[in-house]
């Protein structure tokens, strides 16, 4: 069975202060987009890996990440959009997803993934069509209204942090953004905000996702401060 991951790295990261994007900074002497190819590409479930880049970046991925790394599981290179999910759209479409059984999406600003969340996923995901990796929130989480007054506490036992990979079917993220993508204009218009792939499938497909355990120090580099904690993990 075919297991393929794309791997974002479309995004500017205008929060990290700086002209390089986020996935690109430097992470202990490598581009932060390194250390989840060189997971992806370590495991042994995954079969072929599409990367999903802005344009202009195409000389420096492919030369100073990938053939300097030798990342030989990458099969595609492919532009993303203005949008993650057109991004994510753009890799479902990409000739390495064709017969593919299952599909990883991973955030190529999330470096400290690694093999054994990896592998968790692949086994958990032959089980059930959906699957989100996550960590159970360590604050309480509180819910506000326009003007920032509390509304509702929710109870912390039952919420999760999502991170990413997300996990699916090959079929049933492939059918839930082809709805998505002939429905786009009009979900706009109804003011309907996507915020991950899971989504999706929630929306458009009879899928129930269910959540796995990742790991707390699988991050996202959003700001110059995640940059130093990654670097603080990478040591431990």
């Amino acid at each position: 069975m075919k297991s393929t991951a794309i791997i974002l790295s479309a995004g500017q990261g205008k929060r990290m202060q700086s002209a390089t994007a986020k996935q690109y900074s430097q992470l202990n002497g490598k581009p932060v987009l390194y250390y989840s190819l060189a997971a992806f590409s370590a495991t042994p479930e995954i079969d072929n890996i599409i990367v999903v880049i802005s344009e202009s970046d195409r000389d420096f991925v492919e030369k100073e990440i990938i053939e300097k790394h030798q990342f030989t599981k990458v099969t595609d290179i492919i532009n993303g959009g203005n949008e993650r999910y057109h991004s994510v759209y753009n890799g479902l479409k990409a000739p390495g997803a064709d017969e593919s059984d299952f599909i990883f999406i991973h955030d190529g600003a999330r470096p400290m993934i690694d093999t054994e969340i990896i592998s968790r996923a692949a086994a958990a995901v032959k089980e059930h069509p959906a699957i989100v990796v996550g960590m159970p929130v360590k604050d309480t989480i509180k819910r506000v209204d326009g003007k920032n007054m509390v509304c509702e506490t929710p109870n912390r036992e039952t919420l999760w942090a999502c991170q990413t990979p997300q996990v699916f079917a090959a079929s049933l993220i492939k059918k839930a953004y082809r709805i998505l993508g002939e429905r786009e204009q009009e979900l706009i218009r109804q003011g309907f905000i996507i915020t991950d792939d899971a989504m999706l499938a929630e929306t458009f497909t009879e899928a129930k996702v269910k959540l796995i355990p990742g790991s707390y120090r699988n991050i996202k580099i959003t700001t110059p401060e995640d940059l130093k904690i990654a670097e603080a993990l990478l040591k431990i």
